[in-house]
């Protein structure tokens, strides 16, 4: 793992604000999870995107970029299963126990502008 911290990695990827959320979408196009753009999971959905943006589809390859960028949190979730799921899903896809999984961006809808 790098020796940046989540907040250091977090602060490197691309702002999100554009964003609802997103959802992940299992092989047959089940949506498995969706993360949405708020306090508590923002980060996850800014990690997310980045690796969206950067793999084109959450396989074990982003998967292993994602939980680097974790950092430490990555560390407390291997202790701590069930203690941030949006982490044990990057363990998952990274160990072949799911996904590959396909990220759909959910863009902010603006009414009365």
């Amino acid at each position: 793992m790098s020796s940046a911290t989540f907040t250091e990695n977090l602060a490197s990827l691309p702002e999100v604000s554009h964003l609802a959320g997103l959802n992940l979408l299992d092989s047959t196009g089940q949506n498995v999870a969706t993360l949405l753009n708020q306090p508590g999971t923002a980060g996850s959905v800014r990690v997310y995107a980045a690796l969206a943006a950067r793999f084109g589809v959450l396989n074990s390859e982003a998967a292993q970029a994602g939980i680097t960028l974790y950092a430490e949190h990555s560390i407390d979730a291997e202790a701590n299963p069930g203690k941030h799921p949006n982490i044990d899903r990057l363990f998952a896809v990274a160990q072949g126990k799911q996904g590959p999984l396909d990220v759909v961006l959910l863009p902010v809808t603006h009414t009365g502008q």
